[in-house]
């Protein structure tokens, strides 16, 4: 069993061989690994163009919301049913990628578990490593992390930001810049 097992192993590294380039770039991104790339390239290809943009290609893996509203009710935001071995590779990739500190990706999915929950956070992160895919591939250019700080607001924007929401709770707020260097007297 196991001589039959490392022929397979051997005959798909084989197969692989001209996809390396792809295969190298997209094991780039946080939380895929080589066998997650392999199985990138293995289900959506590398030629972008039968997806006219990259919300096709997530719409078509089944990473997006379906569409299910009748007489201006929504009924399900349950996901979209799609090709089943990608979106469970990405599913695992995004949880993969929510571990790896300092990241893009852990910053989107720390900053939508706060409002959506875990899941939905982490299928935000699934599309977001199929869109970054599908552009690496279409561009054949390599992955470039935007760093946790790309979410970071500067002190002026959070506390104006701050400020609004106390005033929409109904407090009146008085604010007054404390000096950079103060000393704390005890």
């Amino acid at each position: 069993m196991d001589e039959v097992i490392s022929k397979l192993d051997q005959e798909i590294e084989r197969c692989l061989i001209p996809f390396e380039d792809a295969r190298r770039r997209l094991a780039a991104i946080p939380g895929v690994g080589d066998g997650a790339a392999a199985t990138l390239i293995a289900e959506i290809g590398v030629d972008m163009a039968r997806f006219p943009t990259c919300g096709h290609l997530i719409s078509w893996a089944g990473l997006c919301p379906r569409n299910d509203e009748s007489a201006g009710k929504r009924r399900s935001t349950r996901l979209r049913d799609g090709d089943t071995w990608l979106k469970t590779t990405l599913v695992q990739c995004a949880w993969a990628a929510t571990r790896a500190k300092g990241t893009y990706l852990q910053a989107q999915f720390q900053r939508l578990r706060a409002r959506r929950g875990a899941k939905k956070a982490v299928i935000a992160v699934a599309a977001s490593i199929l869109g970054a895919a599908y552009y690496m591939l279409q561009r054949t250019c390599a992955f470039h992390d935007l760093t946790a700080e790309h979410f970071a607001k500067s002190s002026a924007v959070l506390a104006q930001s701050l400020l609004r929401r106390l005033r929409s709770l109904g407090y009146d707020v008085m604010v007054t810049a404390e000096p950079a260097h103060a000393s704390v007297s005890s």
